[in-house]
């Protein structure tokens, strides 16, 4: 297959992210809905953590079973490794941010306080903003493992896989694109059309860099050090998310959300697995 087939394979699996990202622009929803916008996104990363940890140990375990003890033990090292720095750096990274913000805070004065509180930074301004990049950085670098597999695919001729592994990936990104901005419905202020975009491009890019790059070289020990990376990007958001949902004390809304969330997850990845069987 041509390089342009296999890099429109990769661009398509990639923007239907896209397709949920509009509800972010949605004004003031009512409380109901928030909850049930925050379980369902809570319940489709959860399903991802998931689907990203059993992607990642499958080599090691693989390893394993064929008495490769220092395959297994090196890339269990990995694993561990960017799993743990994956979630601690997204710790760090906030409370950073957190002393940051009050500094700045407490350094300007009135006016100059009230003109920065009225434009606070399109990605990193609240902290739903923050969690909504968070969440992009971590679907993206699980998109960038799923390019990978389309990239493969198609470099080795199985054309019918890669077509296959395309629709998987692209109804499975369609779910993670209102994942993304699940968290900037709490916000009082609409998110510009640009940041949803950059949003887009920072979670579904990855499926057309890791298409290019799988098309011609792939490593078990890169795909699982991307997977750990997400994995822990993943589980700090959905702790997150878990902590925002409380707050709107409606349980019942909230478990409905997390039902559908994981329900939505299994049923578009039921497509890749058939693929791949």
């Amino acid at each position: 297959m041509s390089t342009g087939r296999i890099a429109l394979l990769g661009a398509i699996a990639g923007v239907t992210i896209f397709l949920g990202l509009p509800i972010g622009r949605v004004r003031r929803p009512m409380p109901a809905l928030k909850t049930v916008l925050n379980g369902i996104a809570t319940g489709i990363l959860v399903f991802l953590l998931w689907d990203v940890l059993a992607h990642a140990w499958e080599p090691i375990d693989g390893a394993l079973s064929d008495k490769r003890y220092a395959s297994a033990v090196g890339n269990g090292v990995v694993m561990a490794g960017c799993f743990g720095f994956g979630m601690l750096s997204l710790v760090g990274y906030e409370k950073w941010m957190a002393f940051r913000l009050k500094r700045k805070q407490v350094s300007i004065g009135p006016g100059a306080a009230a003109v920065a509180e009225l434009r606070p930074h399109p990605l990193l301004g609240t902290h739903g903003r923050r969690l909504a990049l968070f969440i992009a950085v971590g679907i993206g670098l699980h998109n960038f493992s799923e390019g990978l597999a389309i990239g493969q695919s198609a470099a080795g001729g199985e054309l019918t896989l890669a077509t296959l592994l395309v629709i998987g990936f692209a109804l499975h990104n369609a779910t993670e694109g209102f994942g993304i901005v699940a968290p900037l419905a709490s916000e009082s202020d609409r998110p510009s059309w640009a940041v949803l975009g950059l949003l887009g491009l920072i979670g579904g890019g990855p499926t057309f860099v890791g298409t290019m790059v799988g098309r011609s070289w792939i490593n078990d020990t890169v795909s699982i050090a991307f997977l750990a990376l997400a994995a822990g990007s993943i589980l700090y958001v959905v702790v997150e998310l878990l902590a925002v949902g409380r707050k709107f004390d409606r349980k019942v809304l909230l478990t409905w959300g997390l039902v559908i969330g994981v329900i939505l997850g299994f049923l578009t990845d039921a497509i890749v697995t058939a693929a791949g069987a």
